[in-house]
């Protein structure tokens, strides 16, 4: 029975979360800081065990549900700032409804990948710790540098003059560097200096990745005056069981390598599990991005339960870890039933939730719908970190916009983590930080 009631917790809090992941630019992390200030007094209902099962069903239901605001508003957070690329393509070619599926389908293909690697993820997580955790800093200098080559120059092969050649040329290389620098000095400020207020001050990235990710692609929306035709509702999806199986390999791969370094997101893990198993069909691109964004908020919260490790990997798990740690091993097993139901029940319901969208964008015009988001977001990000939080959300929309002007990887913003951290790691981040008047 008490198994029960722990499953039961979990699925209200992936239906907790499939009501919040309809809310554009609503994070579910934004919402667990609200309940994080309230923990005492949600003590009185709630176990801690139970209290960390509801966690886990609401970061598994976002996981799944909240493709539908980043395809269909393109208000998207990191891991799913991929997702928009071609889901958005697919929305102007009437197909959104169909790739919010796949994406789906890549989540719960996501699911069962955790459950199958239950039994095996304890020894393998502690291997890996053993031989890694030494080496962390050169790799994510490692990671950095391979983004920032792997953003090659395009075009310049048009121009009157051999400068307007190169200029064309270094554009968009440029943008990008520039974005990844000024992201990591951001970083690199946040992480010295916390402006928020100190009942919400273990959220202080939260405003940077709204204005970096989500305000820009709003904002870009209502500037072009993109128009969103009828969206074709399917009966079926065309998959053929091996795209499902390489977008389910890409996905897995990149999603547990994010779940298990720390800083490394899902945007980054996708991105680098893409480039080494060669991925070319968008289907397969979107299925992988939907296992890779379950497998990282999932996976890396799963992470924390392992017996004897308890790994604080993801924002989830360093902000429950102040105040719980699993009591006993069993609960790592409970943590993955609660995983696989909630898991399952957030797929099911993004089927009816895909066709209101789809229902919901041909009554309404589509740049209202883009202002309401705008507005929405800025509602949000007030309620939950003021006008400190605002203050902070604006110059990171200024950096998040660069990528929009000059068509680069917005995946460069993420040096407001890889930055400060690596630096970190290196032994030189205090010392830069007082050599910019932050120390």
């Amino acid at each position: 029975m008490e198994l029960l009631s722990y499953l039961f917790i979990a699925v209200l809090g992936a239906l907790i979360a499939s009501l919040l992941a309809l809310i554009p630019a609503l994070h579910v992390y934004n919402v667990i800081t609200l309940a994080f200030l309230f923990a005492g007094g949600l003590q009185a209902w709630l176990q801690p065990d139970q209290f960390a099962m509801l966690l886990l069903g609401m970061v598994t239901g976002y996981a799944v549900l909240s493709v539908i605001p980043s395809i269909y508003l393109a208000a998207p957070d990191e891991t799913s700032a991929f997702i928009v690329l071609p889901g958005q393509k697919w929305l102007l070619e009437r197909r959104g409804y169909e790739a919010a599926i796949l994406t789906g389908v890549g989540s719960l293909c996501g699911v069962i990948v955790l459950v199958l690697l239950s039994p095996i993820l304890t020894e393998v997580a502690r291997a890996l710790r053993l031989v890694l955790a030494p080496h962390f800093g050169w790799i994510l200098a490692a990671i950095s540098l391979f983004m920032l080559m792997s953003e090659w120059p395009k075009g310049g092969d048009r121009g009157p003059t051999n400068w307007a050649r190169f200029r064309a040329a270094r554009s968009q290389l440029s943008a990008g560097l520039l974005t990844f620098f000024l992201s990591g000095l951001l970083g690199i400020i946040l992480m010295y200096r916390n402006f928020l207020p100190v009942d919400t001050a273990f959220a202080s990235l939260l405003p940077a990745f709204i204005g970096l990710f989500a305000i820009p692609m709003v904002l870009t929306n209502l500037v072009m005056g993109t128009r969103v035709p009828p969206q074709h509702i399917s009966a079926s999806i065309d998959l053929s069981p091996s795209l499902l199986l390489r977008g389910t390999f890409a996905g897995s791969l990149g999603g547990l390598f994010a779940a298990f370094f720390p800083v490394v997101t899902g945007g980054i893990g996708s991105f680098l599990a893409g480039h080494a198993t060669a991925q070319r069909d968008e289907r397969t691109f979107i299925i992988s991005q939907g296992v890779s964004k379950l497998v990282y908020y999932a996976g890396g919260f799963l992470l924390f339960f392992l017996p004897g490790l308890h790994l604080a990997r993801g924002g989830m798990a360093s902000m429950i870890s102040t105040i719980y740690t699993p009591g006993t091993p069993q609960m790592y097993y409970v943590a993955v039933a609660a995983l696989a139901v909630s898991g399952a029940v957030s797929f099911f319901l993004l089927i009816p939730y895909s066709r209101f969208a789809v229902r919901f964008l041909a009554r309404l015009d589509y740049r209202t719908v883009n202002i309401g988001t705008l507005i929405i977001i800025l509602i949000v990000l007030l309620l939950t970190t003021g006008l400190p939080g605002l203050a902070i959300a604006i110059p990171a929309t200024a950096i998040g916009l660069i990528p929009s002007f000059f068509g680069s990887r917005r995946m460069n913003c993420l040096g407001v983590l890889l930055v400060p951290i690596t630096l970190n790691m290196a032994g030189v981040g205090p010392e830069i930080a007082r050599w910019l008047g932050l120390g």
